[in-house]
């Protein structure tokens, strides 16, 4: 076969549609069930942003943009019934807060969940994924990771911080895990000195802690509501890590494979939700690369 016909074989990456924005964007969610996606971001004059795109005629339709006083870092949908499709969002603040998007002058729901940025946010237990509780999970430049039960004012479910006299590392990256019944569930969360820490809910422990060198800058699990099946983490110097979550070694831990991929930071992970064997990475050159 010529190398023509083997490329051809490949799965391609082809640019569906893009649009360019004139502010810093820091995060993207799709709408569940719709063909319309947000971005969450910072104008240069240092107030957050919410924009929300719809697909019409294969190009991004601007329906709404909503100005907030603090950058916004990070969402999830992920605890919202699909019916509200509430949005959670971390800003530079600290605040978590949970927005109706029909109604977003007001927030739903609104903490001062941490002393500094909130980098990262999770949800599980909503939109049909994942038994038990709707949680969020968020971790901050404080060195804090903290669960949020939304029927909860003011204060986490739990709080997973340094032990006193331990340095706080920046937590970059959270995501939810192990969720198959009402009372399993692990976050798993990164920190920017290559500590990757996995935290059972259930039993309030750490369950396994690594290091991979450098600062992590993005974990997700295959899928949140089955047993942890594998785990996947990017970080600073083009590398990732792909964990084996079903069997822990009581000293190895988890067996893993790596890979450099990208000549820069790769900032992201995210997996195929048809195909959970197929994930994509972004790099920090600009590039995405496709794995299975």
């Amino acid at each position: 076969m010529s190398a023509a016909g083997g490329l051809l074989e490949k799965p391609q990456i082809i640019a569906h549609t893009q649009q360019a924005l004139n502010y810093t964007v820091f995060d993207c969610k799709w709408v569940p069930c719709s063909a319309r996606l947000l971005c969450l971001g910072s104008f240069p004059r240092g107030t957050g942003v919410v924009q929300l795109y719809e697909l019409q005629g294969g190009r991004l339709s601007l329906l709404r943009e909503i100005e907030k006083s603090k950058p916004i870092k990070c969402g999830t949908f992920g605890a919202s019934s699909l019916q509200q499709r509430y949005l959670a969002t971390g800003d530079f603040g600290g605040n978590l807060n949970i927005w109706n998007l029909e109604a977003p002058e007001l927030p739903v729901y609104s903490v001062k969940g941490h002393q500094e940025i909130i980098n990262s946010i999770d949800g599980v237990g909503g939109l049909g994924i994942g038994e038990g509780a709707p949680e969020i999970v968020t971790g901050s430049r404080d060195g804090t990771v903290k669960v949020w039960d939304p029927r909860q004012k003011d204060f986490p479910v739990a709080n997973m911080e340094p032990a006193q006299g331990e340095s706080k590392r920046d937590c970059w990256t959270v995501a939810f895990g192990n969720a198959y019944n009402q009372e399993e569930r692990v976050v798993c969360a990164g920190y920017d000195n290559g500590d990757i820490k996995l935290f059972d809910l259930k039993n309030m422990a750490l369950r396994w802690e690594t290091n991979i060198k450098n600062g992590v800058c993005s974990v997700e699990f295959d899928r949140k509501d089955i047993n942890m099946n594998k785990l996947v983490a990017t970080s600073l110097e083009g590398k990732f890590h792909v964990f084996d979550m079903r069997t822990q070694h009581p000293t190895k831990g988890f067996a893993s494979l790596s890979e450099k991929a990208h000549k820069s930071t790769m900032w992201q992970v995210r997996h195929l939700p048809q195909n959970r064997d197929i994930f994509v990475t972004s790099g920090g050159a600009g590039n995405l690369h496709l794995w299975k």
